[in-house]
């Protein structure tokens, strides 16, 4: 699943192209997706110019004048561009001409979604209510001991709840956790001011790296240029059940928590 690397990854292919274009037009080949494609999209989008490209959580937002439209990747989702005319494939669902070029998404599973928003897109049901960003200024170890303050659960599945901290999807939890030398299954509610500090710290710099390494490709993720991510090169426990730790020898271990793996050293990241 396209966690918040690969859709800020996503979100920095799409923007040279894609900001202060003119939409020519919207063709949408399969509307069902988690949520059905807006009807009137086509007749929304045409003819409008894109003012702003960001993206809150794991949801890329292409702001116009006159409303916001929001669109997520779910499990399998890409946008990338092609060149006018490109057939397309089974599951390219919807194209958005820009004249010179077409913005394509393509989503096998069909999970992601494309909605609009009319009026301030942080209003919409699915943002109104999400955590800080992990990468900004409003998130640190004080405001991550506080929303933890009451949480008894394992503080890997409290940092992947997006009331608590957007975007830290399971692969980037499991890496945050190793390098801050906590262990998944720790009460979060247990962890010390330094802990949470040292917590917050590695989750910026785990997100930072990967980002910088154009995201995580384990099946499905391509950028915009249709180039995989290459961070999974640089895991240190995800994934890698019963290999020795990097840092210290020992068979790395693995755990469910709610229905996800969760990988870690039991040296490093002792319980």
């Amino acid at each position: 699943m396209p966690e918040l690397p690969e859709v800020e990854t996503t979100c920095r292919g799409i923007t040279p192209l894609l900001l202060h274009a003119t939409i020519r037009g919207v063709t949408v080949r399969e509307a069902r997706l988690r949520w059905p494609v807006p009807p009137d999209l086509a007749a929304n989008l045409a003819g409008r110019r894109v003012l702003g490209i960001s993206r809150r959580a794991k949801y890329l937002l292409v702001d116009f004048e006159h409303g916001t439209l929001i669109l997520h990747l779910g499990m399998s989702g890409s946008l990338r561009f092609v060149a006018p005319g490109t057939p397309p494939e089974k599951h390219d669902h919807v194209d958005i001409d820009l004249g010179q070029t077409v913005l394509r998404y393509r989503d096998p599973r069909r999970f992601g979604a494309i909605l609009w928003q009319q009026g301030p897109a942080l209003a919409h049901p699915l943002l109104a209510r999400l955590g800080p960003e992990p990468l900004s200024y409003a998130f640190d170890g004080a405001v991550l001991q506080q929303a933890l303050r009451r949480r008894g659960s394992a503080i890997k599945l409290a940092i992947m709840d997006n009331h608590v901290v957007v975007g830290v999807g399971n692969i980037y939890a499991n890496e945050a956790l190793f390098h801050a030398g906590i262990h998944p299954a720790r009460a979060a509610n247990g962890l010390s001011g330094e802990e949470c500090a040292r917590l917050a710290a590695e989750i910026k710099a785990v997100l930072a790296r990967a980002i910088d390494a154009g995201g995580s490709t384990l099946r499905d993720f391509v950028d915009a240029k249709g180039k995989p991510g290459y961070f999974q090169q640089s895991y240190m426990v995800y994934g890698r059940r019963d290999l020795p730790c990097h840092v210290c020898g020992s068979l790395i271990r693995e755990l469910r928590q709610g229905q996800r793996s969760s990988c870690f050293c039991p040296h490093c990241q002792p319980c």
